[in-house]
């Protein structure tokens, strides 16, 4: 018997209850979902990094930091590339024709290296564009984390600064000065990273595997190498690659005089560390560097960064900036230069400029 009296039917009573779970239904669905989306945002997926601070998509990047994990691929690849030559199982081969029909060598310590490099890299900054000479195998990933760590030379000159993931491309070199290597002219073998917001170079780092020696800079920022306090303007030391020094040996020496002294060199690497102050017994030193041909991005690009840092120039041979978005080529050739009247420099060579096309 109800109270009062009241007797519910079967019927009353299921509809009483169907009311009654509505109500407990719209009362915990928010809430429930609203735990779920906590849980989501706040736990990364289950087997993927975190991503680390200031890379998330669409988000930012502390140019600080990537500078940091720049020295460490950099590091990390050449360590790479020693131990294969070192161990004398380069395994090299061809993997194509420069466009003046010189085979292009790939080796072990290639692929070895742009592994190393570039999953560190992307660990770090997942966010980040990488360019790389070599192809990236995604079947032969390879897990490498970054600790946050930042060495303290990079933290007493270098002040953090944010800037748009997406305005960032690094570009890799795992191993410059491929055929030297396979050569075992090991003086003139680095490896490098470079970063571009907006395709100017803003941090360079140039590493010398076989001596240790990295050479970093980072454009408005500071960096641990320095321009050389002398050059010569009348007569410059010109230092260029080892296959190119016949086409530009005439036409330096009818401009600045014959006492013009032509270093051949491998490596574009090497040679933008020619231009400066480098405590190293084997480096030579120059005071401009002159490339006639098509040049690869990921060859200039940090030793650009370097330059500029320092106050120097690399251009290309009518003078014109090199932009590090779209292709991977320079089609222009370049000249480089530090302390000295870059603009001169290239009013006088005006014949390299179609030298570079052919």
């Amino acid at each position: 018997m109800a109270p009062m009296g009241i007797r519910l039917s079967p019927l009353g009573m299921a509809v009483f209850c169907l009311l009654g779970l509505g109500v407990l239904y719209h009362l915990y669905s928010g809430f429930l979902a609203g735990r779920f989306a906590f849980f989501m945002l706040s736990e990364p997926a289950a087997g993927g990094p975190e991503t680390p601070h200031g890379s998330a998509p669409g988000g930012t990047v502390d140019l600080r930091e990537l500078l940091a994990v720049s020295v460490l691929a950099a590091v990390r690849g050449g360590e790479e590339v020693k131990r294969v030559r070192e161990g004398n199982v380069l395994n090299a081969k061809a993997k194509g024709k420069t466009r003046e029909g010189a085979e292009e060598q790939l080796t072990t310590g290639d692929l070895l290296s742009n592994r190393r490099m570039f999953y560190l890299l992307k660990s770090a900054f997942p966010a980040v564009q990488i360019n790389s000479e070599e192809r990236v195998d995604t079947a032969d990933q390879e897990t490498v984390s970054w600790d946050h760590s930042i060495p303290e030379d990079i933290k007493q000159k270098i002040q953090p600064k944010e800037v748009p993931a997406e305005s960032v491309t690094v570009w890799i070199d795992p191993l410059d000065a491929t055929q030297e290597y396979t050569e075992d002219l090991r003086q003139y073998v680095t490896t490098m990273v470079c970063v571009a917001v907006n395709g100017k170079p803003v941090i360079g780092v140039i590493h010398k595997p076989f001596s240790s020696y990295t050479a970093w800079a980072m454009v408005d920022g500071g960096s641990n190498v320095k321009a050389r306090s002398s050059y010569n303007e009348k007569t410059p030391r010109i230092i260029v690659s080892r296959s190119h020094a016949g086409k530009v040996e005439q036409v330096a020496r009818q401009t600045f005089g014959n006492k013009t002294v032509i270093i051949p060199a491998g490596g574009a690497g090497y040679k933008v560390l020619a231009l400066l102050d480098v405590p190293e017994k084997n480096q030579e030193e120059a005071d401009v560097y002159i490339h006639v041909t098509y040049i690869k991005k990921w060859d200039i690009c940090a030793g650009n960064a370097v330059l500029r840092a320092l106050g120097g120039h690399m251009t290309t041979l009518t003078g014109e900036e090199i932009s590090y978005t779209g292709s991977d080529g320079n089609e222009g050739g370049l000249i480089a230069s530090i302390n000295m009247n870059h603009k001169a420099l290239i009013e006088k060579l005006p014949d390299l400029e179609k030298t570079s096309h052919k």
